[in-house]
């Protein structure tokens, strides 16, 4: 599985870390934001771009918080993301949701709660069945 990543400068120490530990862990990584974006604004766009065009990929945004990227992410027709800071949930977003975009924030996440989280969000699968209607109305109102 492929895994884009992308941060603003606030988000970039976390974002390196978690490369490190999906690089050494066999994962293909994308980094959109070698050097950190000043906004964002503009990683959250570069990220979403690549999983509109590859359904099977997935991204991972870092900001201080993870609200804006999160925020950010929202706007874009087609991308369902979450804004996470515990495991259950970036399991569940995925499983539920169909979430192809998780969202952290370097000032509220740690490192290593930041590797359980992507490691849940990478296990899950997505259920479809009766949760495809949901996801069908979000990906209907932009």
């Amino acid at each position: 599985m492929r895994i884009i990543l992308g941060s603003d400068k606030d988000g970039f120490e976390l974002k390196e870390y978690i490369k490190e530990y999906l690089i050494n862990n066999g994962y293909e990584v994308e980094d959109v934001s070698v050097n950190a974006s000043e906004s964002f604004v503009e990683s959250t766009k570069a990220v979403s771009k690549i999983i509109l065009e590859d359904d099977s990929t997935r991204g991972i945004l870092f900001d201080g918080k993870g609200s804006g990227s999160f925020i950010t992410a929202c706007k874009i027709k087609g991308i369902v993301a979450a804004q996470v800071s515990e495991e259950r949930s970036a399991y569940m977003t995925r499983e539920h949701n169909n979430a192809k975009i998780i969202t952290m924030g370097q000032d509220i996440v740690g490192k290593e709660l930041a590797k359980n989280i992507v490691k849940n969000f990478l296990e899950a699968d997505y259920d479809g069945g009766r949760h495809q209607v949901r996801v069908d109305m979000l990906n209907a109102m932009c």
